[in-house]
């Protein structure tokens, strides 16, 4: 076997585990690809008589380029909501394979997924790559560009936030739980009668304006809109509820509420205020500075 043969076959030996790990530090099908075949036009042009590890030079190439997208795409999320494309779902480059990017979420876990979108690049990156593939600190400290006590540190933060925060009484959970599923199964069957049932009749419900725009809202400037009165706004939410997927209950903050996460990608997050066993308030979050605050633990 000639050099480039067994140079390909030693890549393709550790494409599998690049694509893995590229994925969960990416949460996108198309990126990991783009990453694991950056990582192999790196290889292509190199003296590999000179790498001693191929596989943890291969792990250090696809965990930087990964660190640089990630950094990337927090700035750019980090424009102005007026200067963003107003669809949280589905990003650049995404759309090719959205039966591989399902299958792959769900061998991964959305749970997983959605906490680790919250991370900063280099928490994700620490985590990833040492709690999911043993990674040791100091190869990740030349990573990202900090010590190895510093790399632990951002292991240990990112493990804290996948952990979650403690959350209330287990009884005061468990009914929060069942008010919110119930609030959930009313509104995707359009049943108004179910819904008014969970709502205390002075229910506000609060939407921030990048979630108004996501939801395509005719009337929608980026504003954030606040309705006050079950009676109110329930009728236009059922409709604006229906044919929604991956909607799940999350522990948020330490409270019960959800989460609208495609494809493992936290899109929205609904807070739920409770008020004798019902629900007084509820605020719709999609601004993806403030979904990156919140606490949340996927139940």
């Amino acid at each position: 076997m000639d050099q480039q043969g067994w140079l390909n076959e030693r890549f393709e030996e550790n494409r599998p585990r690049l694509r893995g790990m590229a994925y969960r530090m990416l949460g996108s099908l198309s990126e990991a690809e783009d990453a694991v075949q950056e990582a192999w036009l790196r290889l292509s042009r190199i003296d590999t008589g000179a790498v001693e590890n191929l596989g943890g030079w291969l792990t250090t190439v696809v965990s930087r380029v990964c660190l640089d997208m990630l950094r990337s795409r927090r700035s750019r999320r980090e424009e102005p909501i007026d200067a963003q494309v107003a669809e949280p779902i589905v990003e650049d480059g995404e759309a090719g394979d959205p039966e591989g990017e399902a299958l792959l979420a769900d061998s991964v876990g959305l749970a997983l997924l959605v906490v680790l979108d919250t991370l900063t690049p280099a928490e994700r990156l620490a985590f990833v790559l040492h709690d999911l593939f043993a990674v040791p600190f100091d190869e990740i400290a030349a990573i990202v560009g900090r010590s190895p006590d510093a790399a632990k540190q951002l292991a240990s933060r990112a493990r804290r936030r996948v952990r979650g925060s403690p959350a209330p009484a287990e009884a005061g959970r468990a009914r929060q739980r069942e008010v919110v599923q119930a609030f959930l199964r009313a509104a995707r069957a359009g049943d108004l009668d179910g819904l008014l049932a969970v709502l205390d009749p002075d229910a506000v419900v609060r939407i921030d304006g990048a979630a108004r725009l996501a939801g395509g809202a005719a009337d929608a400037e980026g504003t954030t809109r606040e309705l006050r009165g079950a009676s109110t706004w329930a009728r236009q939410f059922i409709a604006l509820s229906r044919g929604l997927r991956s909607v799940q209950p999350a522990l948020i903050d330490g409270s019960v509420g959800l989460i609208l996460a495609p494809g493992g990608k936290l899109a929205r997050a609904l807070l739920f205020t409770f008020t004798d066993d019902r629900v007084a308030r509820v605020e719709v979050i999609g601004d993806p500075v403030h979904l990156r605050q919140l606490d949340i633990a996927v139940l």
